[in-house]
C-alpha cells in the first residue's frame, strides 16, 4: 500500500487535516502526519493533536504530500523552505502533491503550478496566479491536485485515497448508510 504524508505547521485547519486523516486511514491508506518541532501541534482553533512523527528525510519515502490550509498554517508551511525543497522533489520524481484552501499558496511558492490547472479558498485565483485557477471542489492535473477550503476535505479525501489505491468508495458507502440510520 502506498503511504501519505500530512504536513502540520502550527495554525493548521484541524477540519480540514484530521478529516483528510481519518478518510484515508479509514479507506486502507497507510497516512500519517509530520510535524516541525513540538510533538503536539497547536490548529488554528486552539486544539492541539500530536503528530505522528517529527518532519525528518523520512517523508521522502511517501507517495503523496498533503499540505491543509489554516491560519497561519499555510503560511507558516508557505515560509518553510525545507517544506517548498520538499514539493519541488515531490513533483520533479512524479510523486502526489496536494494541497487545499492556503495550503495552496505554498505550491505557488515551489512554483509548480505554472499552467497547470488549480484551485483554492475563494479568491486565490489572485494567490495562484501562475495555474490555471477552476472554480471546481477538487481538481487533479497530473500528480498535482488541489482544493478549495474547509467545506471539501472529504471529496479531496476520498480522490486521494483512490490514486494510492485505498477503497474509498466502501468508506463512503458505509458513512451515507450510517447518516440514512443504518447500523
Amino acid at each position: 500500500m502506498k503511504k501519505a504524508a500530512v504536513l502540520m505547521a502550527e495554525g493548521y485547519e484541524e477540519g480540514e487535516t484530521l478529516t483528510i486523516v481519518d478518510l484515508m486511514r479509514r479507506a486502507g491508506v497507510e497516512c500519517h502526519t509530520f510535524s516541525f518541532g513540538e510533538e503536539f501541534v497547536k490548529g488554528m482553533h486552539g486544539m492541539y493533536v500530536k503528530a505522528d512523527r517529527k518532519f525528518s528525510d523520512e517523508v521522502m519515502e511517501y507517495d503523496l504530500l498533503v499540505l491543509p490550509g489554516g491560519r497561519p498554517g499555510g503560511e507558516n508551511l508557505r515560509e518553510n523552505p525545507d517544506v517548498i525543497r520538499l514539493v519541488r522533489r515531490f513533483d520533479e520524481q512524479g510523486k502526489y502533491v496536494a494541497a487545499m484552501c492556503s495550503g495552496t499558496t505554498v505550491l505557488e511558492k515551489a512554483e509548480v503550478i505554472r499552467g497547470r490547472k488549480v484551485t483554492g479558498y475563494t479568491g486565490y485565483e489572485e494567490k495562484l496566479k501562475s495555474g490555471t485557477f477552476l472554480n471546481d471542489v477538487v481538481v487533479q492535473d497530473g500528480n498535482l491536485v488541489t482544493s478549495q477550503g474547509p467545506a471539501t476535505p472529504w471529496p479531496f479525501a476520498f480522490l486521494l485515497a483512490e490514486l494510492l489505491g485505498g477503497d474509498s468508495e466502501t468508506v463512503r458507502e458505509r458513512m451515507l448508510y450510517r447518516q440514512a440510520g443504518g447500523k
